[in-house]
């Protein structure tokens, strides 16, 4: 009986949806209080069907319940209690369900937390989620229905994918998805801007933020993801150019650029269209990586659909909101002014430049990604498109954004004078000179580009670390300063991470016994012996290493060969030793013979640097929402307006 209640929580869902997104729209546009006045309540209403849908999928899946037909495809007696809950999310229509359990959860964020705003605005931002929920349900409810009854009902179910039985899975998606869905509420401000005709200030105040929150929950499930796929995959590498990692790359880019832009409409009053239409593309490119993830399209790890009646559906719904949208933009936006005017050398004009680095970064990233699949979709022949292409597009649109985030926050609004900018700079450029030198001293030859990586994180952190310095000298600065520093920061930390392990790490693929030992660098590692071990329901060949560090032993580290009984492939699960300027990696491979095995070994040099600065901006984002001085002059604009 317990499927069935969730089978009827999602309809009535779809139903209050519908309501939601139709009813308060037409009441604000036809100056209807009662219909306006339905939008809050219809979203709490939203909120409380999906959890009980919601809820009722983790208790099937805690419960063993094999007669639902997705528990049996994706979980199992034997796996254990967490990655039961994990399994929630471990296929398509858990994944799904997820996707738009948090799109209910945002919509009530936005009806509790939006009481200073007039109702109008809110029926019409609730009204565009209402809508958008809409489509996502009937998507669920005709193609990816997670109660399907399964009878009889197996004994047991077939498992959870290997790959996905890690910790990465139980935190991962509802971060990532976090992010992704937040994006709606960005789409949903600007869409009701549109449709109201006001498109000033107070829009851009009342959406930053949101847009805040949601890019920091997509920066730290983004960060997860790569961990996870370096912690688990035992290849050693934190980032693919998977086209289901850039699936979830593209939103954030434009969300940065967003961020940015929301800035300058919000103190400035310009940008205004420009802003609308980022905010647009940002929600249409995160429906685009649920395209991509859930059409088939897609051959990855990370892919979870391959009906192609799903992919239909997502493009006809993706090519609705995407094609109404721009329509409406297309309509309204030559209503509005274009705001203030400012100099060439101005902080809107860096942002500016930096916006557009931040677009054609990801119209770059999206050629990549699609066209191989257009050509195959086409019948036009396989073209295969990897990271060379990729890190050699993408690192040179991107490093004059590090360039300009140094300079930005130090130029004034309107006009700023070079010579002025270049004297509070100068600290910054001899910091980007002296690094790549030290470094070169320190730890040895290295590429032009890791001594270019080096150069500009020096003077990204050093520029931070100036403008703090004269700003607390001022006074205390504001809680969103201390996030926007933060951030930058990060993106320092971040760079030195990416460049260090990417100019100084060591492998070697070794065959080796029990009693042999392999050195890398000043690490020597020795295979004490390889023994059985049982998991709870898998078998593994658990090896033992003694790891020296210039000939005095250190640590012992535990790679495995697992088995699942569920599956015939086997799986590796790396041992990591994890310091702050270093890692050290190793993955047991394939028994050879005998008892020989092949091993890879890896020293990784400030690899955790990566996730540490990622990290840091996702903290820097949600320190800027905590600004009272924020909020109090959000409730007095909107009042005044």
């Amino acid at each position: 009986m317990v499927p069935e209640m969730g089978q009827l929580a999602l309809v009535v869902a779809l139903c209050v949806a519908f309501i939601q997104g139709t009813l308060p729209l037409v009441g604000a546009q036809q100056a209807r209080p009662g219909w306006v006045a339905l939008a809050r309540p219809a979203a709490q209403a939203l909120f409380v069907a999906m959890s009980v849908a919601f809820g009722v999928l983790v208790w099937s899946f805690y419960s063993n319940d094999f007669s639902v037909q997705y528990v049996a495809e994706h979980s199992n007696a034997q796996l254990p209690v967490i990655y039961r809950i994990g399994a929630v999310w471990g296929g398509h229509e858990g994944s799904l369900l997820l996707w738009v359990y948090m799109l209910a959860c945002w919509t009530l964020a936005v009806a509790q937390l939006s009481r200073h705003l007039d109702d109008v605005t809110v029926a019409r931002v609730l009204g565009v989620l209402g809508l958008v929920t809409t489509g996502l349900l009937l998507f669920v409810l005709f193609t990816s229905n997670p109660f399907e009854r399964l009878w009889p009902a197996p004994g047991n179910g077939r498992d959870l994918n290997p790959l996905l039985q890690d910790p990465g899975l139980v935190f991962h998606p509802p971060m990532l998805y976090m992010g992704y869905v937040g994006f709606s509420v960005a789409f949903a401000f600007a869409i009701a801007a549109l449709l109201s005709g006001q498109l000033d200030a107070a829009w851009a105040r009342w959406s930053r933020p949101w847009t805040t929150v949601a890019w920091s929950f997509l920066t730290a499930g983004i960060a997860l993801g790569s961990w996870w796929a370096y912690d688990e995959l035992g290849w050693g590498g934190w980032w693919f150019w998977d086209p289901v990692e850039n699936a979830s790359f593209m939103p954030w880019l434009v969300g940065t650029a967003l961020l940015h832009s929301l800035a300058v409409t919000d103190k400035r009053g310009s940008f205004k269209n420009w802003t609308v239409l980022l905010a647009i593309s940002a929600f249409s490119l995160s429906l685009l990586g649920t395209f991509l993830v859930r059409s088939g399209v897609l051959t990855s790890v990370h892919a979870f659909a391959s009906d192609p009646r799903r992919g239909v559906f997502i493009l006809i719904l993706l090519a609705l909101v995407v094609g109404a949208s721009l329509t409406l933009f297309a309509a309204r936006a030559h209503q509005h002014s274009r705001g203030g005017s400012f100099a060439l050398l101005s902080r809107e004009a860096l942002l500016l430049v930096g916006n557009v680095f931040f677009v054609v970064a990801a119209c770059a990233v999206l050629l990549g990604t699609v066209y191989p699949l257009v050509m195959d979709a086409l019948n036009l022949g396989k073209l295969s498109v990897g990271p060379p292409y990729f890190n050699t597009v993408f690192v040179p649109i991107m490093l004059p954004v590090l360039v300009l985030m140094a300079v930005g926050p130090l130029a004034p609004w309107k006009n700023a004078s070079a010579l002025v900018l270049l004297k509070h700079l100068r600290v910054a450029a001899v910091a980007a000179v002296i690094a790549p030198l030290w470094v070169r001293l320190s730890l040895g030859e290295a590429t032009v580009m890791t001594y270019v990586g080096i150069t500009v994180a020096a003077w990204v952190a050093s520029s931070v670390l100036m403008q703090v310095v004269q700003r607390v000298r001022v006074g205390l600065p504001p809680v969103a300063y201390w996030g926007m520093q933060l951030a930058h920061a990060g993106m320092a930390v971040f760079v030195v991470g990416v460049t260090l392990v990417g100019g100084y790490q060591q492998e070697k693929d070794v065959r080796m016994e029990p009693g042999d030992t392999a050195t890398l660098g000043a690490y020597q590692f020795k295979l004490l012996g390889v023994a059985p071990v049982d998991g709870p329901n898998y078998q593994a060949s658990r090896a033992t290493f003694e790891v020296s560090h210039n000939g005095a032993a250190r640590l012992t580290l535990f790679p495995e060969k697992r088995r699942y009984f569920s599956s015939a492939m086997p799986m590796t699960e790396a041992a990591i030793d994890t310091g702050v300027t270093r890692d050290l990696y190793v993955s047991l491979g394939e028994l050879l013979d005998g008892s020989a095995w092949s091993v890879r070994v890896f020293v990784k040099p400030f690899v955790d640097w990566i996730w540490g600065g990622c990290l840091l901006m996702a903290l820097g984002g949600l320190l800027a929402t905590l600004d009272r001085r924020y909020r109090r002059h959000t409730a007095r604009v909107t009042h005044e307006v």
